[in-house]
């Protein structure tokens, strides 16, 4: 077929006149006429990608080579394309069987052996300082297990009231850095949530197991555990987009983009990040979905921080401050990792700025910043590793531990425990002189002194 009689049978198909597909290429009525006629030939390459987008057309039905992908741009950086996130089949709930006939009361009793003779070393009669130090890889190993599905108890499942409070109290946990009552609650409320999530129509159970997947992500993130932080994001994912929760699919691509920055894939987090923000879905949610998109721009912000951007990383940190200051001085969205406020985002600062290589900037950053004015006990202590690490980058040791047990004093757990913590206590151990109180930390957290 020739291009013009294709662009005549098109432009009838979809109800166009001669002067509207004129108006949309910029042409004469007539001239669309001698086009279609073949009175004036159709063999300049740009006149035919015109008709075919004007026509939405493939450019190949005019014998053309598809055109080379345009970068979007978001908030003034390119991204790739983002396709819609792929969705699995509805899961069927429901006990597997037992492929070789062993009884699943034995089984639980061999799974309940295992697990007691893994937990000896780390409850066992050591003292309580070493127990914290092997605390991240305890609730790792529980978290592991609950996803993976090797249960350890058959316990009934709860009531979706009593879930609903479990997982109010693990959020608390988490907020207060209380990891050994979270290395129970957490793992348990993953069991149990997929126990109740019976049908695929159970948007408020599966709205919970995704927050439940959530929290676990944040945890096992902050642990640097980025294997299971994949599964547990995506699982998150899958489970929003189910029960249709926006603000919690939106939560979980801001997680996905952490750990695709972990992993050193800077643009395809960037994409994520941007794409997310901008999701037309976040606008019907009012000010939480405002909270959302902050969230997700000052994500974006630190990636640009980690590959190395400083303008782009003050750029889009200052858009998000503008959007927290939009919403007023208030925290919101308390439940998405310790929330979004004008407070939280100059908090963002601290470490975006030390990790765009301007530790002196992160240093002016926090000398705005009031830690009795932060949300949660979990945020200070964040905030409080974030100074120690500028400290450290500016050289100064004596600082850099003294902020380093002010964050032990504010959260035990979360100091002994968090690998970022540990490295840090392990390079000072051995890049100059060390003190009996850094020694000390040392031994809390089990770092080999």
């Amino acid at each position: 077929m020739k291009p013009g009689e294709l662009v005549r049978q098109t432009r009838k198909a979809k109800g166009l006149t001669l002067a509207e597909l004129g108006r949309m290429t910029g042409y004469s009525g007539a001239q669309v006429s001698r086009y279609e006629r073949g009175i004036s030939p159709m063999t300049d390459v740009d006149v035919l990608r015109c008709f075919a987008d004007a026509l939405e057309l493939p450019h190949q039905a005019f014998g053309l080579t598809p055109p080379a992908p345009r970068p979007d741009t978001r908030h003034g950086q390119p991204i790739g394309p983002i396709s819609v996130f792929p969705r699995l089949p509805a899961p069927r709930v429901g006990t597997p069987g037992w492929e070789d006939g062993e009884g699943p009361v034995r089984r639980r009793k061999l799974l309940a052996g295992l697990a007691a003779t893994a937990a000896a070393p780390l409850l066992g009669s050591g003292t309580a300082q070493a127990d914290e130090a092997l605390l991240g890889e305890l609730l790792v190993t529980r978290l592991r297990d609950a996803m993976l599905g090797l249960e350890t108890a058959a316990a009934a499942p709860s009531s979706p009231e009593a879930l609903a409070t479990d997982f109010n109290r693990a959020l608390a946990d988490f907020d207060a850095c209380r990891y050994a009552s979270l290395a129970v609650r957490l793992p348990r409320l993953i069991r149990a949530g997929h126990a109740l999530s019976t049908s695929a129509g159970d948007t408020e159970q599966h709205t919970l197991l995704a927050k439940s997947y959530l929290l676990a992500t944040r945890m096992l993130v902050k642990m640097d555990e980025q294997q299971l932080g994949w599964m547990a994001a995506d699982r998150a994912r899958q489970l929003a987009q189910s029960a249709g929760d926006v603000l919690a699919v939106a939560e979980s691509a801001r997680q996905l983009a952490v750990l695709a920055r972990k992993a050193g894939w800077h643009d395809q987090a960037l994409s994520i990040a941007l794409s997310a923000a901008d999701h037309p879905d976040l606008r019907g949610t009012g000010r939480a979905g405002t909270a959302v998109r902050g969230l997700l721009v000052q994500s974006a912000s630190y990636t640009l921080a980690r590959r190395g951007d400083r303008d782009g990383m003050r750029e889009l940190t200052n858009e998000a401050a503008v959007i927290a200051k939009e919403l007023g001085g208030a925290t919101l969205l308390r439940d998405h990792g310790g929330g979004f406020s004008p407070l939280t985002v100059q908090l963002h600062r601290i470490s975006a700025e030390n990790h765009a290589g301007d530790p002196r900037a992160a240093l002016d950053a926090a000398r705005t910043i009031s830690l009795k004015a932060l949300p949660s006990v979990e945020r200070r202590s964040r905030a409080l590793g974030d100074i120690a690490v500028t400290y450290d980058r500016l050289g100064r040791r004596s600082d850099c531990v003294r902020t380093l047990l002010a964050a032990e004093r504010c959260a035990p757990q979360e100091t002994h425990a968090r690998p970022a913590t540990k490295a840090l206590i392990s390079s000072l151990l051995v890049s100059g002189p060390t003190s009996t109180e850094l020694r000390g930390l040392a031994e809390r957290s089990g770092v080999l002194v």
